[in-house]
Order: C-alpha cells, then structure tokens, then sequence
C-alpha cells in the first residue's frame, strides 16, 4: 500500500516540512505520492521531485492560499481512490485545521506531533511525547488499516535528489469553503527566531546563576551565534520561552548547535539532535548530550566560554 504525502505552501513557496514528510514516507517503504493542492500545482511538482517519490498527484482547486474545508474535501476524496496505508501532514496550523477531522469523519488512526514512526511487521508504530514532553510513548493503531499522521517539522532531514516520479492531474470536485483567506498580518516577533538560526550557543543550568545569562550573551554576539536556552533557564524566568530549545520549546536544526552546561534531558534532545554538527560542554562525562554530540569536552563552560573570547 501507498504512502501518501499532502505538501503544503505559503504564498507560492513550498514549505520544508514537505520534503521532509517524504524523507518519512520512505522510512516506511512502498510507493509514495505527493499531493499537490494549488491553483496552478505545476509551480510546486519540481519542487516535489526528489528522490523517493513514485508520483505526483497535482490537483488544481480554486483557492490562491490554504482554506481547511477545501483541503479536508480533496485529500478525503484521494483516500477514498487511492487507499494509501499512511497520510502524512505536516504538524502545522494549517494541517491541525482538517487534518484531526479528516480522521475522524473516515474513521482512520490518527496521532500528532510525531517524531518517529516506523513499521513492525506490518503495523505502523508512532512516537509522540506526553505530560509536557516529559514522557515519550509509542502509539499502536489496533483495528486501523490507513493512519492519518502529523509530523513534526525538523524531525527527518529533507529529502534530497533528482526524483523520476509520474506526474498525474488529478481532478477532484471540492464543494466550496466555509472559510475565506482574508490576506495576511505581520506579526513583529517579540524575540529572535532561533528556528532560523545556522549556528546556536545553547546554555543550561550549568551556568549557576541569572547573572551569568549576560556573559554567554556577549560570547554568542563576539562569536556570531543566537542564544537559545534549555527549559530549566525558561522555567526560571531567566530567558522567555522562544528561546527555549526541546519539545517543549522549539525544534532547531542549525548547521552548528554549541550546548555549555546542558546535561541532555530527553525533551531537549528531540528538540537539537537533527543538527548538523554538535559539540558539548559538560562537567559530567556520563552526561547524555555527549550521546548525540559529534565533538564533546568534559571541561568546565566557563573557562571554554574564557578560552573562546580569547580566540574572536
């Protein structure tokens, strides 16, 4: 059976978590299918051929942008056609708007905020956290042939290459929207976005005292970084929550993620451990964050912090 992948974009841009639900898709094995729903889909069926996908399905609706009625009515329709074993969405507001009900009227499994997913014997296995990300927990769906799944965006790498897949239009009658895309609102961000950052100078309780914060803020300025924070720095009321990497926080993929004093809870490494380099500062040689670190030191952050000033 096919695995399904609904691509989604944003004022004629398609968005990265797409090319990373087909890096998921072929985890799972079988044909996959990227469905493109837009109002001239060719713009998007290049951006979908990579390697990996069998074919494209372009369907043309009316809408400019997103309107959830619209998308629920067409992937229904192409569940109902195409029988795919999983539907993979990306875990975003536009998918939490159709996607839980699409679920629902078909009667499919369904789970959100996936990080991993993989197949057993024939069963599809999901993996979400709970209790504040406190607590990971594999979710079965006994009684359940097809699964709709919500990905979290940073959670596979993006698929990559130069794909062969079949373009097929596809023509699939939609009855309207009750929604209406209005236009769009700048919202001006009260904090950095560390999501967008290339290189992270990342701290933990390591660092003792509030009073600290201002030094590792003027190391990451000196050396070109953003200052993101592990929660227990948020939980304090020491930095605001936008800077707080984990699953509780953000999930970031920087070229280079530079972790002093974090000890690696499970929720903070789910939310860094896609990134392309780590390297890890930490007093404890049993600490878990050297796990998934690429280099790592058993020193002491302030004197690395001292060493790293002298060196910029």
């Amino acid at each position: 059976m096919s695995i399904l992948v609904v691509a989604e974009h944003v004022r004629g841009e398609l968005r990265p978590v797409t090319l990373e639900l087909i890096s998921a898709a072929r985890e799972l094995g079988g044909p996959v299918a990227v469905a493109v729903l837009a109002r001239d889909p060719s713009g998007f069926t290049d951006a979908v051929n990579v390697d990996g996908v069998d074919e494209i399905l372009a369907v043309p609706i009316d809408q400019e942008e997103f309107e959830n009625d619209v998308y629920q009515q067409v992937v229904e329709r192409l569940i109902e056609e195409r029988s795919p074993r999983a539907i993979l969405l990306g875990f975003t507001v536009n998918a939490m708007a159709y996607g839980p009900a699409l679920a629902a009227k078909l009667g499919l499994g369904f789970a959100s905020d996936v990080f991993a997913v993989r197949d057993e014997a024939g069963a599809l296995v999901a993996e979400r956290s709970y209790y504040g990300a406190k607590v990971n927990g594999e979710v079965e769906f006994p009684g359940h042939d097809q699964v709709v799944l919500l990905l979290r965006a940073t959670a596979w790498p993006p698929a990559e290459g130069s794909g062969a897949a079949t373009v097929t239009e596809v023509a699939v009658p939609a009855d309207g929207s009750r929604a209406r895309h209005q236009g769009w609102v700048e919202v001006q961000a009260a904090d950095v976005d560390i999501t967008t950052a290339d290189f992270l100078l990342s701290v933990g309780r390591g660092i003792g005292e509030k009073e600290n914060l201002e030094q590792f803020e003027e190391l990451a300025k000196t050396i070109g970084a953003t200052l993101s924070v592990s929660r227990p720095i948020v939980d304090a009321g020491w930095m605001p929550s936008a800077r707080q990497v984990g699953q509780s926080g953000k999930t970031v993929k920087p070229k280079v993620y530079l972790a002093l004093g974090i000890s690696g809870a499970v929720q903070h490494l789910a939310g860094m451990k896609t990134s392309g380099t780590i390297i890890a500062v930490n007093t404890d040689p049993e600490a878990a964050i050297f796990n998934v670190a690429h280099y790592g030191a058993v020193a002491d952050l302030f004197e690395v912090a001292e060493e790293l000033e002298k060196l910029y």
